[in-house]
């Protein structure tokens, strides 16, 4: 009675009905997920391959950016000394084409007078062979050198050695595209060095950028100091070989010179594979000359290992044998000449982001 007194209407009140549970459909059907991963591993695949057959572009912009970094020293003390960056890269370009053409000017005459006189040789040798008196002659009487050479160029030897010629033509090609590459590249990488390092650092968060640009120019600096250092060293092991080779009569002396400057930039390995090439030349002197040059290259690689080394790396990085040997293997299975070049910079830089950054957050567990 009072339910219906307080209505007002005498009517009972009405029991609100339980509303139906409504049924919320998936905003993903499976079609869709499964289309979505398969686009996803679809883009995977083909930016994988995209990578694979770019790798040797990477690699040389890799390498340039390697060789920016290292004449970065170079280059801020000549803007700082009244230059300006613009023309401290420009001096320093000009310089590194100057050694180029030197280089070529002192490897490219020596090449061609070989083969001069090897083209000069050939009718010699082949009138030798048809002569059976001569060593070339009975060679061939006994082992019948000219019929062979015919059979194999009949039986498809002949495609075989144009293949062989045609693949050497196309590595020199690409070798001397490669360079200007990567001189092309170096160039654009120094003269805009300041923009790429801000740029890249917009990228880190400002409350953290302070450190990361402190721990990146450390980085980049030991690196430039460590490719300086090594550049003294080469210079060093170049014109010790090329004294050497004068004093001894070696054949091309500035060549040879030049060659173990450029293969002692490369650790661990590019000493002895040049100590093992002038040694080999030197056997046009005698046997002797030869065995002597290469206990020469034995006692300069102990005295650049323990000597010259140390005092021109004193200011730059400091890396365990151990670990420089570990890096050059890794370096050169990964990159091959390219990444044993650059294998113990990066392996220093690493070491740096450890020391520095890492090990003392652990410590301060």
């Amino acid at each position: 009675m009072a339910e219906l007194a307080g209505n007002g209407t005498g009517r009972a009140p009405r029991t609100p009905r339980p509303e139906r549970g409504l049924r919320v459909r998936p905003s993903a059907s499976w079609f869709t997920a499964g289309f979505g991963a398969g686009l996803g591993l679809t883009l995977a695949y083909t930016l994988f391959g995209t990578v694979l057959r770019i790798s040797g572009l990477l690699t040389l912009m890799l390498l340039a950016l390697f060789v920016a970094i290292s004449l970065e020293p170079l280059v801020a003390w000549l803007a700082r000394h009244r230059l300006g960056r613009a023309w401290a890269v420009v001096v320093v370009i000009v310089v590194l084409l100057g050694l180029l053409a030197g280089f070529l000017a002192l490897v490219i005459p020596p090449v061609s007078q070989e083969v001069s006189a090897l083209a000069a040789a050939l009718p010699k040798w082949l009138r030798q062979l048809h002569d059976h008196h001569s060593f070339l002659g009975r060679l061939e009487d006994r082992y019948h050198v000219i019929a062979k050479a015919r059979h194999q160029l009949s039986a498809g030897g002949g495609s075989a050695l144009l293949g062989g010629l045609l693949g050497a033509g196309h590595a020199v090609v690409s070798a001397v595209t490669g360079t200007a590459l990567v001189v092309v590249l170096a160039v654009y990488f120094m003269a805009g060095m300041e923009q790429l390092k801000r740029y890249a650092y917009r990228f880190v968060p400002l409350s953290r950028r302070p450190v990361v640009v402190g721990l990146t120019e450390e980085i980049l600096w030991r690196v430039g100091a460590y490719m300086l250092g090594n550049v003294v060293t080469s210079a060093i092991a170049g014109f010790a070989t090329f004294l050497w080779c004068v004093g001894l009569d070696v054949p091309y002396p500035a060549a040879l010179g030049v060659f173990v400057a450029l293969m002692d930039m490369v650790p661990v390995v590019g000493s002895t594979i040049g100590g093992i090439v002038v040694s080999a030349v030197a056997l046009a002197v005698s046997f002797p000359v030869a065995l002597s040059t290469a206990g020469f290259y034995t006692g300069f690689r102990l005295a650049e290992d323990y000597l010259i080394m140390p005092k021109a790396m004193s200011y730059a990085v400091s890396v365990r044998p151990v670990v420089t040997v570990i890096a050059v293997v890794v370096g050169g299975a990964l990159l091959g000449v390219v990444g044993a070049f650059i294998a113990v910079p990066v392996a220093a830089g690493i070491g740096i982001v450890l020391d520095e950054s890492v090990f003392p957050r652990i410590d301060a567990l």
